[in-house]
């Protein structure tokens, strides 16, 4: 046989067919009955009826991608865990509203399409919705020669949830003196990697550290962490009780691109803002070692990253210690609402503020 005009031109129609044929199993076991048509179909189809038992569903949905992580992911040939990084940040991202997760859809995009690597990430995105009851409703791989550079890639994803109208978080009367409840995460997840990417520049993947007690790739490449398990049962408990005021989590912050500074007031009615006390959580030595290697502002560190607090959660001061205990590991009071309208740095010296 010969090589048709397509293949030629860097479009490989049958390793496309091969990475479905990898991917399939992965991809059917998020499937539930809820699932009327999946990988084949042009479209995918999703059983809505379970949602008229629902007094006023609304449904939530979110797209985003992994950003650079993606390059580093490929240069230590390390796939699955960028499969979990963009189920989880979606997941998170209608989280903060109070919603769960019904359905995701991904786009693999490459200059050359690998068929194994295409299925190590599709089978991540698939493990990530199994933990959270989602299907992988279906997807798109794209080979894209001259459009993406040798031997890079990209992915993002979308996903659709839903919840109850009067649920609808943040609250609208968040108040000054609430709480602010930091939870950890398990690295930067899917943010600031342009500029660790140059601050390691010269730095092999495999260097270990003792300081992180593990390779920087190992340190660099942990999933984003996925907080739809830890909080799904607050969010539920929230349902039987009248007053919204005496909510366990009156809102949630995913602290993703922006860390604190930008993240925390898209949550806040307009006149009240927050302050955030530095050293009352402990700060990963990651964020620590990014910072000394790269000379980088304090200030801009928590405009960057999330410094080890990957979500946050605001609740009345009555509530703080009942929501801490149920959660079962460890959170830490980090700052509380104020009037205003931004968010302040304290730090334990009280020498400056932004």
């Amino acid at each position: 046989m010969t090589k048709s005009d397509y293949a030629a031109s860097g479009v490989d129609i049958d390793a496309g067919n091969r990475a479905v044929e990898l991917m399939k199993s992965a991809v059917k076991s998020t499937y539930g009955p809820e699932v009327l048509a999946g990988i084949g179909a042009f479209g995918g189809l999703f059983d809505a009826a379970a949602l008229q038992n629902m007094r006023h569903p609304v449904l939530v949905a979110s797209t985003d991608g992994v950003g650079t992580k993606v390059k580093l992911a490929a240069q230590a040939g390390r796939y699955r865990s960028i499969g979990h990084d963009i189920v989880n940040h979606c997941v998170n991202d209608i989280l903060v509203q109070g919603a769960r997760p019904l359905f995701f859809l991904d786009y693999f995009a490459t200059s050359r399409l690998l068929p194994e690597v295409v299925a190590e990430v599709v089978g991540g995105i698939a493990e990530a919705c199994r933990q959270v009851h989602c299907a992988l409703l279906g997807g798109e791989t794209a080979e894209m020669p001259g459009v993406y550079a040798p031997a890079e890639f990209d992915v993002a994803g979308t996903i659709v949830g839903v919840m109850e109208r009067e649920r609808i978080l943040p609250r609208p009367d968040l108040r000054p003196g609430d709480v602010l409840i930091g939870l950890r995460s398990s690295g930067p997840h899917t943010n600031g990697y342009s500029l660790i990417r140059k601050i390691f520049a010269d730095v092999p993947l495999d260097t270990f550290f003792p300081a992180l007690d593990s390779t920087l790739a190992e340190a660099l490449l942990a999933p984003h962490r996925q907080y739809y398990s830890l909080l799904a049962p607050l969010l539920n408990d929230q349902a039987g009780v009248d007053n919204p005021r005496q909510w366990p989590i009156q809102a949630l912050a995913h602290l993703t691109g922006g860390g604190f500074l930008e993240n925390l007031p898209r949550v806040f009615p307009p006149g009240v803002g927050a302050e955030v006390r530095l050293g009352s959580w402990p700060l990963p030595p990651l964020f620590q070692l990014i910072q000394q290697r790269g000379e980088v502002d304090a200030v801009e560190m928590y405009r960057v990253f999330n410094m080890g607090i990957g979500m946050v959660i605001v609740t009345a001061p009555e509530n703080v210690k009942a929501v801490r205990q149920a959660l079962g590991e460890d959170t830490w009071e980090i700052g509380q609402l104020v009037a205003g309208e931004n968010v302040r740095l304290v730090p334990e010296r009280n020498d400056y503020a932004c």
